[in-house]
């Protein structure tokens, strides 16, 4: 069972990994061709979101590190290995977005004063290939968005990268049929202001998760109901939950049993905590059974 959930994990991980190589490459790529336009047309709009694009490809790599890092067996210095790199490279994508909104937060604010002529039909065709490698990428993250902090980091860049080249098509079709070159300023703001609401709870939900927290797939509240409802257990203490990494949760628990119970049946018992433990996203758990006539004592122990 055991060895079941291992290799699972190992495969969910490569899969994770290959998604991530797949879309660097395809935002890599369209980094370079918009960033080029960018200079060629004279168009800021172009260049900041080319910007933005490649903050995008920064913390794909980022979550890529951090999964292969986290496939890394443990060692004598790290009892763990790396898996927690996967929640540090999602507190650091969050805070990649946030600066990447406010720089082009600033260029807007800027560009209101001063608003430059552009070809605004070429704004907008580069901006829409961005739109489908944008939407492509995000695709390729849908299904994974809900069962990893990472995946779901990855998945809402990618969708805020398209609404942003979204406003720029139409920001670019305006302005060439208009010539209201303030009017991409004013797109940009509205955009800023879309990230930075479905950014705000990544950034929370990996602080969380960044100080053991407890994870937001878990119900402390149906995990202590869980274990009191097994036969033979009288009460818990020193419920700990934490995230391993954005995939892997753990816990320690003291639990006090029955003081008639056979030494037999505390091994039943543990075997079952386990097995309930495992229904409700607690995957590694350290067990302290204590009988009811030795509860530890407060001050010793924690």
């Amino acid at each position: 069972m055991a060895h079941d959930h291992a290799h699972h994990h190992h495969h969910k991980i490569e899969r994770f990994s290959n998604i991530l190589l797949i879309g660097v490459a395809l935002n890599a790529l369209f980094v370079v061709v918009e960033a080029g336009a960018g200079f060629f047309t004279g168009s800021l709009a172009l260049l900041t979101d080319a910007g933005h694009n490649l903050s995008d490809v920064g913390s794909l790599l980022l979550s890529l590190l951090a999964f292969k890092l986290a496939s890394i067996k443990p060692n004598g210095k790290y009892t763990y290995g790396y898996k927690k790199t996967t929640i540090l490279a999602t507190l650091i994508n969050a805070v990649i977005l946030f600066v990447a909104v406010g720089i082009i937060f600033w260029e807007a604010i800027h560009r209101f004063n001063a608003p430059k002529a552009m070809p605004g039909i070429t704004v907008a065709i580069v901006s829409f290939i961005g739109i489908i490698i944008n939407g492509l990428s995000a695709f390729l993250f849908f299904k994974d968005k809900d069962s990893d902090l990472n995946m779901k980091g990855a998945y809402l860049h990618l969708l805020a990268d398209a609404m942003v080249s979204l406003g720029v098509v139409i920001g670019g079709l305006v302005m060439y049929f208009t010539h209201l070159y303030w009017i991409d300023s004013a797109l940009s703001i509205v955009i800023c202001v879309v990230i930075l609401i479905s950014s705000f709870r990544l950034l929370k939900d990996s602080l969380r998760l960044s100080l053991d927290g407890i994870p937001v797939d878990v119900d402390v509240q149906k995990v202590e109901t869980a274990l009191l409802n097994i036969s033979g257990v009288m009460s818990l203490h020193h419920l700990h939950i934490w995230a391993m990494s954005t995939t892997e949760n753990a816990m320690t628990v003291h639990v006090v049993v029955s003081k008639q119970l056979s030494d037999l049946e505390v091994m039943g018992i543990k075997k079952e905590i386990k097995h309930v433990l495992a229904h409700q996203s607690v995957h590694h758990s350290t067990l302290e059974i204590e009988s009811e006539n030795f509860v530890c004592e407060q001050s010793f122990c924690c």
